[in-house]
């Protein structure tokens, strides 16, 4: 059986969470910021062939990818921070044990066990394969 989170460990997991929600904020506002100086119009006008056509297709590709990606962990952290204001943060969504502090401190939007995510992950994800 697992011990509940203290105070300490607590703010520790608050702190990390607003730190990368901030830092995820950042890092969409520099991809957006890049992604207009990039312009896919810009780059498509100074273009003659397909080939650079083509690249120009993936560069703004990447950096919508890169926007979601940051946009999913960014979901994940909000839907962690609701978890501690109604006091269900740490506990697994799938078997309703306690999350260990240290998978906690290193993924503090965790919201499955290691045991069941491993599971989730094995009938998930292995059946999505990649999308870029």
């Amino acid at each position: 059986m697992t011990i509940r989170l203290d105070h300490r460990q607590m703010d520790v997991l608050r702190k990390s969470l607003n730190d990368r929600a901030r830092q995820l904020r950042e890092e969409i506002r520099q991809t957006l910021i890049k992604s207009d100086s990039e312009h896919y119009q810009q780059i498509a006008d100074a273009v003659h062939d397909l080939e650079d056509d083509s690249f120009a297709d993936l560069m703004v590709d990447v950096n919508f990818a890169e926007i979601d990606r940051d946009l999913e962990e960014l979901r994940a952290i909000d839907s962690a921070m609701l978890r501690i204001a109604d006091g269900s943060y740490g506990n697994c969504e799938e078997c309703g044990l306690k999350i260990e502090f240290e998978r906690l401190r290193a993924t503090p939007f965790a919201n499955r066990c290691f045991d069941c995510q491993s599971v989730h992950e094995r009938t998930h994800f292995s059946k999505q394969g990649h999308t870029l």
